[in-house]
């Protein structure tokens, strides 16, 4: 539901002074303000990477937020929060964008750099992109999350709703198939 998507009753109910309002919301607004300031740019850039679209993420990045305040949860620390943010994103993107894969935009054909390391890493980003494209939703949440973000596998289990042993064996799956694809073979 995107926030688009609101009946007037919710609404209302997010106005100041309206019947339950103060239930809506489990965090004073410093709190929420000092939360967004040190997750909203990881989590961005997390939606960025999963939906290729810049207007995508901001969406899903409002969503997700909206979505927090709404569980009411408790939670145990900061790190509990962020997990819990990242598993609303990862659930939100692959509900949205589970029909559509974006394919990575290639280099422009006959490409003038001086500088030829330039045009190497950008030649290698470009198959990293085109290789983690390929790889299947979770695998792809997987590795940013542990290598891009640093999250140990029990964080990456809570976040994508799996168990915790089963982490190490999709992230050295996921390693071996995306270093098969950047050789040129299709595992």
């Amino acid at each position: 539901m995107f926030l688009r998507d609101l009946t007037l009753t919710d609404l209302q109910r997010l106005q100041p002074g309206a019947i339950g309002a103060d239930d809506t919301l489990q965090m004073d607004q410093d709190t929420f303000r000092t939360l967004y300031e040190r997750t909203s740019r990881p989590l961005w850039v997390f939606l960025w990477r999963r939906t290729g679209d810049r207007q995508a993420a901001d969406d899903l990045l409002q969503e997700t937020y909206y979505r927090f305040l709404r569980a009411r949860g408790t939670y145990d620390s900061d790190a509990h929060r962020k997990n819990y943010l990242f598993r609303i994103a990862a659930n939100l993107a692959n509900d949205t964008y589970r029909e559509q894969r974006k394919e990575a935009v290639p280099l422009p054909d006959g490409m003038a750099s001086k500088d030829l390391d330039i045009a190497a890493h950008n030649q290698r980003r470009t198959d990293l992109e085109r290789a983690m494209a390929q790889l299947p939703a979770k695998q792809r949440d997987a590795l940013w999350l542990a290598y891009v973000e640093g999250s140990s596998h029990e964080e990456i289990a809570a976040i994508l709703g799996m168990k915790s042993g089963s982490i190490k064996l999709m992230l050295f799956r996921a390693r071996r198939k995306m270093a098969a694809m950047l050789r040129g073979g299709q595992s």
